[in-house]
C-alpha cells in the first residue's frame, strides 16, 4: 500500500527513504502537525493517530505520522483528529516546554517514534 510519511525523524526518513513517500523536514512537533493538516486539507487521510504512544509533545520533539497517498474528498474524522491534536500539543508544550535533551536521549526518542510509526505500518499492512 501507498502511503506518505510525515515526519522530522531522520531514523525514519532513513529507514522507510525507499518503501515510502517521505515529507521529511528538520522542524518541530507542532510544524509536523501542521503539515499534516495542510494534506488532510488536500484531501489525505490519516493512517496513524498524531498523538500515539505514551511519550507527550512536550517531552520530545519527533513526530512521524501515516496519510494515504491517494487524495479523495476532506475527511471530516482526519481533520478532528489533528486539530484536537494540534491544540492538545499547543497546550501541553506551552505548560511546560521540552527541555534540551542530551543526544543520547534525542536518539532514544526518535527510536521510540521509529517503534511507533513502524507499529503503524505493520498495522496498516495487515489491513490490507
Amino acid at each position: 500500500m501507498k502511503a506518505i510519511i510525515e515526519t522530522n525523524n531522520p531514523l525514519v526518513a532513513e529507514k522507510y527513504k525507499d518503501q515510502y513517500m517521505i515529507d521529511f523536514h528538520e522542524d518541530s512537533l507542532v510544524s509536523v502537525l501542521n503539515r499534516v493538516r495542510d494534506k488532510i486539507h488536500e484531501g489525505h487521510q490519516l493512517l496513524t493517530h498524531p498523538l500515539s504512544g505514551s511519550v507527550k509533545p512536550n517531552e520530545t520533539i519527533y513526530k512521524s505520522i501515516l496519510l494515504s497517498y491517494s487524495k479523495g474528498e476532506l475527511d471530516m474524522n482526519s481533520l478532528m483528529i489533528i486539530e484536537s491534536s494540534i491544540e492538545t500539543a499547543l497546550k501541553l508544550i506551552h505548560m511546560k516546554k521540552p527541555p534540551q535533551w542530551s543526544e543520547k536521549i534525542l536518539a532514544d526518542f526518535r527510536e521510540i517514534d521509529y517503534t511507533l510509526i513502524k507499529s503503524g505500518i505493520e498495522s496498516m499492512r495487515q489491513l490490507g
